[in-house]
């Protein structure tokens, strides 16, 4: 009997404890009371959230927790707080995002070349059903364009704007505002592991011709040859690349 009381004792703690870690914190209850407002209350950028004390009186909360839950939405780029005005509703949700990927001590490893350059070919390479159907005139020369341009770059940083540019009008053929905007929080990353991997004369000579190839296979809807070129460009420079993780494969 004793020990069947401490196994159901020790069951209800564990319960108990369930329970509690599924609750949400009240700076966590407050965020979402916050995030409900703004979705019932139909209100967008540039409205203004009701004051701090009617946010305490409304949701029964104390003032440290409104103002821990502002403070999260404001480092989510949902609201800014201004003085004398409170805060108001924006939405800068992409500039928070593009911080993450705009540390300039960030390591590139091999690993990081592998991860970023094999998410591109998924897209890229992966894509290219899509990219073949939904492709026009414009895209196949606005990309010739771009590439015209990197061929007369006179510096690496000027060289990389233009080889990023070619690739993200390339995924812009996807017409995916999801994917574009992924592209561009990763653009410094993206950048960095083109001006360590290449030389002027690499961006200007090889990366021109090979997205030449690029754009011809595209415009003569050559699917084998675009993937196989396109999955040879964005394996260049993997071995300018330190090992750090022997679990990658070279």
């Amino acid at each position: 009997m004793s020990g069947s009381s401490r196994i159901g004792g020790s069951g209800s703690a564990l319960n108990a404890s369930i329970v509690r870690s599924s609750i949400p914190s009240a700076v966590d209850a407050m965020v979402l009371n916050i995030r409900r407002l703004i979705s019932e209350g139909k209100l967008g950028v540039g409205d203004s959230l009701p004051t701090e004390r009617e946010l305490c009186d409304r949701f029964q909360a104390s003032r440290n927790t409104v103002r821990e839950a502002m403070r999260i939405m404001k480092a989510y780029g949902i609201v800014s707080v201004r003085p004398k005005v409170g805060a108001i509703i924006v939405d800068d949700r992409m500039e928070r995002a593009l911080d993450l990927f705009s540390f300039d001590t960030l390591d590139i490893s091999r690993r990081t070349f592998n991860d970023i350059q094999g998410f591109r070919k998924l897209i890229e390479v992966g894509s290219v059903d899509a990219i073949f159907e939904q492709m026009r005139p414009d895209d196949i020369a606005e990309m010739r364009a771009i590439n015209d341009r990197l061929r007369a770059a006179g510096s690496i940083p000027e060289a990389s704007e233009e080889d990023f540019r070619f690739h993200l009008r390339l995924v812009s053929i996807l017409d995916n505002r999801a994917v574009c905007d992924v592209y561009r929080i990763m653009k410094p990353v993206i950048i960095r592991i083109m001006e360590r991997a290449k030389q002027l004369r690499d961006f200007t000579g090889d990366t021109y011709e090979q997205h030449a190839a690029v754009v011809d296979a595209l415009a003569a809807r050559d699917r084998i040859r675009y993937q196989y070129t396109l999955q040879s460009h964005l394996h260049v420079g993997v071995k300018t690349f330190q090992d750090t993780d022997t679990s990658v494969p070279a």
